[in-house]
């Protein structure tokens, strides 16, 4: 007879995150939902596409779907500056079929160390679709995306 093992349980006193620019905001997200953030090339195109679906980039060889976040949310498509990059994101777990998806960012990203003394909740009136909260973190206002929509919106438009 196996005896009950004991399991320690530990808060986390802080998450290692990245402040990811965009156009008009900054998103938060996790070290670990980032793969890579890669230099920014251009996407091969695809005919008969959403707008938001920029094509497919190629990173460590292998095809990734480029998603405008700003355009799945109304919002004008940015053009890249020399400063872009391109987040890679790791996939939630709504599809094996879709390991990753990236977003073409507008800079380059900023370590940001969050624990539950600086950060809070900001209510906003006009949350987009593919937004998941709006946030404060040491005192910059910040978006923690959707990326589970992310890749349900793309697996769809593959459906």
């Amino acid at each position: 007879m196996n005896s009950p093992q004991v399991v320690n349980h530990q808060t986390v006193e802080e998450v290692a995150s990245l402040l990811i620019p965009l156009a008009g905001r900054l998103l938060l997200l996790p070290t670990v939902t980032v793969a890579e953030m890669a230099p920014y090339r251009q996407p091969q195109p695809e005919a008969n596409t959403p707008d938001w679906y920029l094509g497919v980039f190629i990173w460590r060889e292998q095809p990734v779907p480029l998603l405008s976040f700003e355009v799945l949310n109304g919002e004008p498509r940015p053009d890249p500056t020399s400063h872009s990059r391109v987040a890679v994101l790791n996939n939630t777990g709504v599809s094996d079929n879709l390991p990753f998806i990236a977003l073409p960012t507008q800079g380059i990203p900023r370590l940001a160390r969050v624990n539950a003394e600086e950060i809070s909740t900001v209510a906003v009136e006009d949350k987009k679709p593919f937004e998941l909260m709006h946030v404060s973190v040491a005192g910059e206002t910040a978006v923690i995306p959707d990326v589970g929509a992310l890749e349900k919106v793309y697996l769809d438009f593959r459906r």
